[in-house]
């Protein structure tokens, strides 16, 4: 850091840590109707989506829902930096990782209340440039009940130039538990309505190719983590049952429309390891499912 409190990249972390601590409420109805559409935007007709049964694991994402006018939103259809979350100063946006803990259920129905909190804000060089990770926390009650508390760990970097990504590493085998995952624009474009989420990545190619530098839509790292706890699920059930208690995962490389992806599972000592693997074997995400 330099005495203006900037690294050599132009980055006031300083600065950006005063939003270290900030606050936000919202409260929310488990609405039956919103899960259905999710079950119809992952292709899960086989769930029953009733007031009073659970909500599916991740699913809590499609709550809790900012609708910001247009003009507090940013350039990449976000909304505008500066407000819940601090300002950092690069184009691209992504959500990362996290860590999940399921502490009770959810039913179907039910009114929550959410808490979120800025945790904390790093600064790092990566191999594509600058990197700020925003960590948040949240936590999701219902009546006097935590049933929910999760972190997200939010990346902002540069465009990524050709070659500059994350290095290419020996692709594991497939996992014991296999799934296709053959997303479409129209399964992006669903998702992004279903949380209201405007990126302009999932639904705008010109934007992709000419601001962000993606070839394609890009696919959601929320999706694809849903998409892996409900193959926990599913493999823990194949397995005799167990419960979904945490989710951990973490984004790798993107995983870009018109790439076949698959889901795998492995069981192993803690509960299941999980990633999404694209056509050359390449891990996009990976996860870990811990049961009890």
């Amino acid at each position: 850091m330099s005495e203006s409190g900037k690294s050599r990249s132009g980055i006031d972390l300083e600065h950006l840590r005063t939003w270290t601590g900030q606050v936000q409420t919202d409260d929310d109805l488990a609405s039956v109707r919103h899960a259905r559409l999710m079950a119809a935007t992952v292709n899960r007709p086989d769930l029953t989506l009733a007031e009073g049964e659970p909500l599916p694991a991740l699913w809590h994402w499609i709550y809790f829902l900012a609708g910001r006018p247009p003009a507090e939103l940013g350039s990449d259809g976000h909304p505008a930096r500066g407000g819940f979350l601090p300002p950092v100063p690069l184009s691209n946006r992504m959500w990362a990782g996290g860590r999940v803990q399921f502490e009770a259920p959810i039913a179907l129905g039910a009114a929550m209340q959410r808490r979120s909190q800025v945790l904390q804000v790093n600064h790092r060089q990566g191999r594509s440039g600058d990197l700020v990770f925003v960590t948040v926390g949240h936590e999701i009650w219902v009546g006097e009940q935590r049933c929910i508390s999760e972190e997200q760990d939010l990346v902002y970097k540069a465009p990524t130039p050709p070659g500059a990504g994350a290095a290419a590493e020996p692709p594991p085998a497939a996992g014991q538990f296999v799934q296709p995952f053959v997303p479409d624009a129209t399964m992006l474009f669903r998702y992004s309505a279903l949380t209201f989420n405007g990126h302009r990545i999932h639904y705008d190619l010109d934007y992709c190719r000419q601001v962000e530098g993606y070839d394609n839509l890009v696919i959601h790292g929320p999706l694809s983590a849903t998409l892996l706890a409900a193959l926990a699920v599913d493999a823990a059930a194949a397995k005799g049952g167990g419960t979904l208690r945490s989710f951990s995962y973490r984004g790798v490389r993107p995983a870009i429309l018109g790439r076949p992806l698959t889901l795998n599972a492995n069981t192993d000592a803690d509960g299941l390891s999980l990633w999404s693997a694209l056509a050359d074997g390449q891990v996009a995400m990976s996860a870990q499912a811990n049961l009890g």
